[in-house]
């Protein structure tokens, strides 16, 4: 079977080459003795970091911590704003249009490229109206099932959804997120029909799954973790191509039922398109040196996130790039929400 990575390592192993700047972006990007103003002044309120999804996911997660780190650093207090809804399209929005000062930034994922081309009408776009400041981490996601479901392993379960098309369930954040995307490529590649079940976020979707609401998931490491490792779910597989470093033991997709599938989720930092480029390398300096301190690093490895912390220009690069990558995705699995 073809490889089909159209958001996960591919990206990673481009960003972390490095890319080379053009002259364009060089010059957009000098400091002008006003630019060099404001960033010494920034920042002097406090600054507000969207999390478009409900409290309890790994976006709120990462956010939380940046947040935490973020408020030592500058002596500022960083507020956590929770605002789901339509798939993370409300909370993107929501930033697009506040004031390019740095004081409202966006917690951001891969959900905010596949929405520009799965959602029929948008009013902003992730690479016109938001500056890239860095990924803060890559996060695998992972096929979990609630305890019930007596398949005991990834082979298992394609077997049972295929004796029984339309009859599992599996949760996602919203739609048009990661999550969503991934089931309907697992659909189209294993073969079945899992029904769709959108939530306001995956802390909502988990606690259905953990109902019993709906039978699967297919969470981000950072998210499901905790309850896989009480024994309240059970992780079948994780679909990016490497074995989660978070947990070694749970094959892959690619491994086992579905050879190439390689898909992963970013999470990442963005702020209003007219932020000041000092301001915003400001912003990107000091999260990519919390990013790699060993602490922090530690803490998101152990939560199941790979640490990342780039150039904005390589996080514009992986934006360009994943928007090029969705359209034949997108198409081939005949994905459109209104």
């Amino acid at each position: 079977m073809t490889a089909f990575t159209p958001f996960a390592h591919a990206w990673t192993r481009r960003a972390l080459m490095g890319l080379a700047l053009s002259a364009t972006v060089g010059a957009a990007l000098a400091q002008t003795p006003q630019a060099a103003q404001l960033a010494s002044s920034f920042p002097s309120r406090p600054i507000k970091i969207i999390v478009p999804f409900a409290p309890g996911g790994t976006t709120d997660m990462l956010a939380r911590l940046v947040g935490q780190r973020l408020t030592l650093s500058w002596g500022q207090p960083v507020v956590i704003e929770n605002k789901p809804g339509a798939g993370a399209t409300l909370g993107a929005d929501l930033v697009a249009k506040s004031p390019g000062d740095g004081y409202t930034l966006l917690m951001g994922a891969a959900h905010h490229t596949i929405a520009q081309k799965v959602y029929s009408k948008l009013n902003y776009q992730i690479d016109r109206d938001f500056a890239p400041i860095t990924v803060v981490a890559m996060v695998p996601n992972m096929v979990v099932v609630n305890a019930d479901v007596p398949a005991r392993t990834i082979a298992e379960f394609v077997a049972l959804a295929k004796a029984q098309p339309g009859k599992l369930n599996y949760g996602s954040a919203g739609s048009g997120t990661a999550h969503h995307l991934i089931g309907e490529m697992f659909n189209l590649k294993a073969g079945v029909k899992l029904v769709h079940v959108p939530y306001k976020g995956s802390a909502p979707a988990v606690a259905d799954l953990l109902s019993g609401q709906v039978q699967l998931m297919f969470d981000t490491v950072s998210s499901g973790l905790p309850q896989v490792k009480a024994g309240k779910v059970r992780a079948l597989a994780v679909t990016t191509a490497k074995r989660s470093s978070a947990m070694p033991d749970v094959p892959s997709l690619s491994e086992t039922v579905l050879p190439g599938f390689d898909v992963g989720t970013w999470f990442g930092l963005l702020a209003p398109a007219s932020t000041p480029p000092a301001i915003v390398q400001k912003l990107n300096a000091e999260i990519v040196r919390i990013i790699q301190q060993p602490d922090v690093r530690k803490q998101m490895l152990e939560a199941g996130s790979e640490p990342v912390g780039n150039t904005t220009e390589q996080m514009a690069a992986q934006i360009r790039s994943e928007l090029d990558s969705f359209e034949a995705v997108v198409k081939q699995i005949k994905l459109v929400v209104d």
